[in-house]
């Protein structure tokens, strides 16, 4: 049986649209509407943008993150895996590939946006050498976001 694999590739497709969507879905109800901010497919699919799509061993879209390169650095976006496919190391894999592409693009630093209630997403994040900071670019403070950010080295 092949591993599964992760890749760039567009955002634009069927059943990627669904777990973006999967993830949509989680999160709405948990904070208030000025608190969402998930970017949508043709933010997703534009040029300074890098998407990493996970495939199980059938080739199935089963998890996804984004990264949104601005002047001063990289933004993680859209980070999801569909709950059967947790604990299997894809959101490290794709972390790792949006790592990559943001070292490629001359991204020095990641910074990246998650809600309070996203312990496992916060946890996760730490692991992997995120720390907490204030706001960023556009974002204002709010008691719902948890700003964070991590130095690449080359």
């Amino acid at each position: 049986m092949n591993s599964p694999t992760v890749s760039l590739e567009s955002p634009d497709q069927s059943e990627v649209i669904a777990l973006i969507e999967a993830l949509d879905a989680y999160q709405v109800p948990l904070y208030p509407a000025e608190s969402h901010h998930g970017i949508d497919i043709k933010a997703l699919s534009s040029k300074n943008t890098g998407f990493a799509v996970a495939r199980s061993s059938d080739g199935e879209a089963v998890a996804c993150g984004a990264l949104v390169v601005h002047a001063t650095h990289g933004e993680l976006k859209r980070m999801f895996t569909q709950p059967a496919f947790r604990g299997q190391g894809l959101a490290g894999r794709i972390l790792g590939v949006l790592e990559d592409e943001a070292r490629r693009r001359g991204c020095g630093r990641v910074m990246l946006e998650t809600g309070y209630l996203q312990h496992e997403a916060i946890s996760f994040y730490e692991r992997n050498g995120y720390q907490r900071r204030g706001p960023f670019g556009d974002y204002q403070d709010d008691p719902n976001s948890v700003f964070m950010e991590k130095a690449l080295m080359s």
